[in-house]
């Protein structure tokens, strides 16, 4: 934390921002804010995802980090687990998605109208004993719940993604690890690690 940004984590549950409906106003945004009036929203987590979020402290460091973002200058890693034994390595997934809108917030994989999508991954750790592995995803584009249908069109959707195939759990396993960005005052290259608990 400084004079220009705030980095916080999020928990799994809570709304990046208010939702449309009168049950849904709780949000880490509006948290937030009642301790550091000031703080602008820059980018967003999905409401089961877990982990680390910055912040902007006025409207020059937003606009900077905002275009940061959209020149996909930032540097972000998750982990994941996943259901079951995922047999590669390492890999990429480029699948285009697009609202399902019927269902929405629901994505879908649509080769003709979807936005081009783009995830790396690599396994860090595989666990017979639970058909699980431990997986870091980086995603090179951000589009709305990307991990997660990717991770769902190889055949292993996250552990808890029940929205997306997986068995019910007590959360979805998807934690935002690593944020590392190009500080707007000092042009200093900074990284946050946050490791998940699960």
């Amino acid at each position: 934390m400084d004079a220009d940004l705030l980095i916080v984590r999020k928990a799994a549950g809570l709304l990046s921002v208010p939702g449309r409906l009168p049950e849904n106003q709780d949000n880490l945004t509006g948290r937030l804010q009642s301790h550091y009036p000031d703080a602008l929203n820059v980018h967003r987590l999905d409401q089961v995802t877990s982990g680390l979020m910055v912040y902007a402290r006025n409207k020059p460091t937003q606009a900077a980090l905002s275009r940061q973002f959209a020149l996909r200058q930032i540097g972000k890693r998750y982990i994941a687990l996943l259901q079951g034994l995922v047999a590669q390595d390492a890999g990429e997934v480029r699948l285009p998605l697009i609202c399902d809108w019927p269902r929405r917030p629901r994505q879908i994989v649509h080769h003709e109208l979807g936005k081009a999508a783009h995830t790396r991954w690599r396994v860090l750790q595989r666990h017979p004993d639970q058909q699980q592995t431990r997986i870091e995803l980086e995603p090179i584009t951000g589009r709305s719940h990307q991990l997660r249908v990717h991770m769902a069109e190889i055949g292993h959707p996250i552990v808890g993604d029940d929205f997306y195939g997986a068995a019910p759990a007590a959360r979805v396993m998807l934690h935002a690890a690593q944020l590392r960005l190009q500080h707007p005052s000092t042009g200093q290259w900074l990284e946050w690690l946050d490791e998940p608990d699960f």
